[in-house]
């Protein structure tokens, strides 16, 4: 699924390209994570000899895709956009399975976000539970080294 092509002349490289090492530091990723994005055919950079050369197009898709990511889209609902992006070009076909998509993510989102805030609750009320058993437990052993006090005197 390697969509890496070489660079025959000099007609490819137009334009701003960036190297592997470039894109890894500028989105803060491993040059092993941009390959592995690469061999998923979600990147497609050029190739000058050993050297791989990634476009304006390629930079972009790497935003995308680590948006998608942190959005909690999968590799495959990713790669899906993205061809029907090339296919329709924002054409209403591509624009609606997207719309899906981000509804059922914001659904899932929504739902974490409740799931997190029930936790928090929970984690609240042991918290506090735990305090007062402590204030409890406290307050009878010094109690009893009072009464343990009062007996020697």
């Amino acid at each position: 699924m390697n969509q890496v092509r070489q660079a025959s002349d000099q007609s490819a490289l137009k334009g701003t390209t960036y190297t592997i090492g470039e894109l890894a530091r500028e989105f803060d990723v491993t040059t092993r994570s941009i390959r592995f994005w690469e061999d998923q055919g979600l990147l497609s950079p050029i190739r000058v000899g050993s050297k791989r050369l990634y476009r304006r197009r390629d930079r972009a898709r790497l935003k995308l895709i680590l948006r998608g990511k942190r959005l909690g889209f999968t590799l495959s609902e990713i790669r899906e956009t993205f061809i029907l992006y090339d296919q329709a070009h924002g054409e209403s076909k591509q624009l609606r399975y997207y719309l899906r998509v981000l509804e059922e993510k914001r659904r899932q989102l929504m739902q974490q976000r409740q799931d997190l805030e029930d936790a928090l609750d929970e984690l609240s009320q042991s918290y506090e539970h735990c305090r007062q058993l402590l204030r409890e437990q406290e307050a009878h052993e010094e109690a009893g080294q009072q009464r343990v006090a009062q007996g020697q005197s």
